[in-house]
């Protein structure tokens, strides 16, 4: 059960309501954004929510105990401040919503009915559907140590302390042979696979300040999980930073840091509990282990 202010109680008592909803996007990157389904704008706490942006609720759930809930919101890409670039560079990746329940007569009248994250965003032409993931679905996120084979640490974080930036190295765009696929002039030489698995950051053009996964490299081609979200040029600039498949063999080898190894590659697996037990010889076909065998 949820308590309403006093106010917007009072105000629901009456005959005809004047409710709206209002949402508050904050990006990482401290950018905020507000919208809202009423007909004109509306200021919540300093933040101007905009009216025309064509945004509603499309669905919405709430789930009892520790199951995630969550909805969707669609609108425009015409709306201001969202373009589809931006969406699918990521800039709105794990963006903190607030929803509000507004009494769009008495801003000041209103109720937070939930605080989440963006998840899934859909694109169909000019519009777009984002899903909306409650506070639970941060449980659903990996935390702490667990036992496996490969090291739990990611390049150059604070657990593997391998100079990432050392490892660096820049570059500049050639050609784009296909959409995804760059050949690159890179700023020192570099076996193949080098940045498979690796990471590329944009320092110039279109694209700056943007990054992306790397799949394959070889060649002097490199091929992205994705294509960029903005036109690549000639000339574009970029820094690659090498991949690492987490394998105790290429902890020591490629980078020398096998004592900050964050895996467990001598812990016994599957394989050593579906193995025969040590002695056991023909006969294992499903008979008795009790009856001698029946005589030709």
């Amino acid at each position: 059960m949820r308590d309403l202010p006093p106010d917007l109680a009072a105000r629901l008592q009456e005959g005809a309501t004047t409710l709206c909803q209002c949402w508050a996007l904050r990006r990482r990157d401290g950018r905020a954004l507000g919208f809202t389904d009423h007909d004109r704008d509306l200021s919540l706490g300093g933040l101007v929510h905009e009216a025309r942006t064509g945004l509603e609720a499309a669905e919405a759930s709430r789930e009892l105990g520790f199951a995630v809930s969550g909805g969707d919101v669609a609108g425009a890409l015409s709306a201001l401040g969202l373009s589809e670039a931006d969406i699918a560079g990521g800039l709105y990746d794990g963006a903190t919503v607030e929803t509000w329940l507004v009494d769009w007569t008495h801003p000041e009248t209103r109720l937070l009915l939930d605080i989440g994250t963006l998840g899934e965003i859909r694109r169909a032409g000019n519009a777009f559907v984002a899903e909306l993931r409650g506070v639970m679905d941060s449980l659903d996120a990996e935390r702490g140590r667990s036992y496996r084979a490969t090291c739990g640490a990611d390049l150059g974080d604070p657990l593997c302390r391998v100079d990432a930036a050392r490892l660096r190295v820049p570059a500049t765009v050639r050609a784009v042979p296909r959409p995804g696929v760059l050949a690159l002039d890179l700023g020192r030489p570099a076996p193949d696979a080098t940045f498979a698995g690796g990471r590329l950051a944009w320092t110039g053009g279109a694209n700056l300040g943007l990054a992306a996964d790397v799949r394959a490299h070889a060649e002097g081609l490199v091929e992205l999980w994705e294509a960029p979200p903005r036109p690549v040029a000639p000339g574009d600039a970029l820094t690659l930073t090498p991949g690492c498949d987490k394998r105790l063999a290429t902890c020591a080898g490629t980078f020398a840091n096998t004592v900050n190894f964050q895996g467990f590659p001598h812990l016994p697996g599957n394989d050593v509990v579906l193995r025969p037990a040590p002695g056991s010889g023909p006969g294992l076909d499903g008979g008795s282990l009790f009856r001698p065998a029946p005589g030709p």
